[in-house]
């Protein structure tokens, strides 16, 4: 870390009027961001949060720095964290094959549900659909009923063949740690992560969050209409290792600070070992696309490479919330931002740019662009069908150029509002196309690529879409 002196001060107001600016810019109703700076030796922590907007258009409750967002997926590294700390413990190997624990697991594919691993779940290289999300009820055996649906689960490639974003995995992650430990996911956050962090306003339930300021989504069909409350408030119970933590923006860099300091929690008692926390953060698994999220995969965590500079984190995605955390470990900086609609990343784009730049020296990376000058590429070996639980997406050539029609299926798409939406794929090398929906600043990548046995895939919004025959 950079030491203390050198370090430019978190200036409240600035950071207020920013926040202010670009979410009205972004059509976002409501945002908080908090930046925690981690002190150095016995220099105490700075934090900076700011809030803006309304919780919840219907309603027109302000947003403060204490109202709880849905995190969505940043719960992963949570869940991640938990089965670490049972690795600390030794009840817990990553390469031991699930069966071992819990024998009555069935998978679409026999042999997978043989040597399926945690590792494999936290790197997100199973092979498991990884979007099957099944409302198995709200009692407290919801993962134990998710995990018996898995017996006909689609295997989207074979196991550890690639990266493919995987929530079905982490529902199975948080059964593992059912299993070990006896009690619910929700009751092992709680008593592990959540009381030993001091954290006041992180929840799993609904009737935990309403307890304090929550705020709703807000989507729009349309990206040139104002977003509007979801009528659908949170993702199924049976997601909640995946995605069902509700948190203030505060309450997330008080986690990140915890990795910061090597497990260890503000009163000095030891969390999680440093060697889990470093293992973590490690390299684990390469991805097919470095340019949509990170460049390669820790356990739990996305990995960064920002010109050079390494973060970690995690991004989150609900009905109609998103939330963001970066982590720069050689800062000692965190910084944390919920939303509840709107252009959520171009604003995350805009405001952590200025952010890690002003606050650390730090360049975001570079988004991929469409190259000026357009390279030929052979677009015919690309259109096809390529289909997996929860999306069909149709790739195909008009007016000289490469469309994907995305189609949303399935019972989270019916409850989130989803729509067909067709995406312009502008090239950028053979097997690389740079992409936005309508309406954004933001670019995506979409990646066509082939495994070692031959099989097609189109790697697109991190996942492996493989190609129908």
């Amino acid at each position: 870390m950079t030491s203390t002196a050198a370090r430019p001060s978190l200036d409240q107001q600035h950071w207020q009027q920013r926040l202010d600016d670009l979410t009205a810019r972004h059509r976002v109703p409501g945002a908080v961001l908090a930046v925690l700076r981690v002190g150095e030796g016995d220099a105490p922590d700075e934090l900076v949060e700011v809030a803006t907007g309304v919780l919840n258009k219907s309603t027109g409750v302000a947003v403060t720095t204490d109202s709880v967002f849905q995190i969505g997926s940043i719960s992963k590294v949570w869940t991640t964290t938990l089965l670490m700390q049972l690795v600390d413990d030794g009840k817990l190997g990553l390469d031991t094959p699930l069966i071992e624990i819990i024998p009555q697991l069935r998978l679409g594919d026999p042999d997978v549900a043989q040597k399926v691993t945690t590792r494999h779940l936290l790197t997100h290289t199973s092979g498991i659909d990884g979007d099957i999300f099944t409302d198995t009820g709200r009692g407290d055996d919801v993962l134990e009923k998710y995990v018996a649906e898995l017996a006909t689960a689609p295997q989207n490639h074979p196991l550890g063949a690639t990266f493919s974003y995987c929530n079905s995995g982490f529902s199975l992650a948080g059964r593992v740690i059912e299993v070990l430990t006896g009690k619910t996911w929700d009751a092992v956050l709680r008593e592990r992560l959540i009381e030993p962090l001091g954290l006041t306003h992180t929840s799993t339930l609904p009737e935990e969050a309403i307890l304090h300021r929550a705020a709703v989504g807000h989507i729009s069909p349309d990206p040139e209409q104002e977003p509007a409350p979801v009528t659908t408030w949170m993702i199924p119970r049976s997601a909640g290792p995946a995605g069902l933590i509700n948190a203030t923006a505060r309450d997330v860099t008080a986690f990140a600070r915890l990795h910061l300091r090597g497990g260890v929690a503000p009163d000095g008692s030891a969390v999680l070992s440093p060697e889990s926390t470093a293992d973590m953060q490690a390299h684990h698994t390469d991805l097919p696309d470095t340019y949509s999220l990170g460049d390669s995969w820790g356990l739990g965590w996305i990995r960064f490479d920002w010109h050079g500079e390494r973060l970690y984190g995690h991004d989150g995605s609900t009905f109609g919330q998103n939330a963001y955390l970066r982590v720069l470990p050689s800062r000692g900086l965190a910084v944390a931002l919920v939303t509840n609609g709107g252009h959520a990343a171009d604003l995350y784009r805009d405001l952590y740019g200025e952010v890690f730049d002003q606050v650390a020296g730090v360049r975001m990376a570079d988004q991929l662009e469409p190259p000026a000058q357009a390279p030929e590429v052979d677009l015919a070996p690309y259109v096809g069908t390529y289909e997996r639980s929860s999306v069909t997406t149709e790739v195909f050539e008009r007016d000289g150029g490469l469309v994907a029609r995305v189609i949303p299926t399935g019972p989270l798409a019916e409850a989130s509002g989803s729509t067909t939406h067709e995406l312009e794929l502008h090239p950028v090398a053979q097997g690389l196309f740079a992409t936005r929906p309508p309406g954004h600043e933001s670019w995506m990548a979409a990646a066509f690529y082939s495994l070692a046995d031959g099989a097609q895939y189109l790697h697109f919004g991190v996942r492996a879409n493989p190609r129908k025959p």
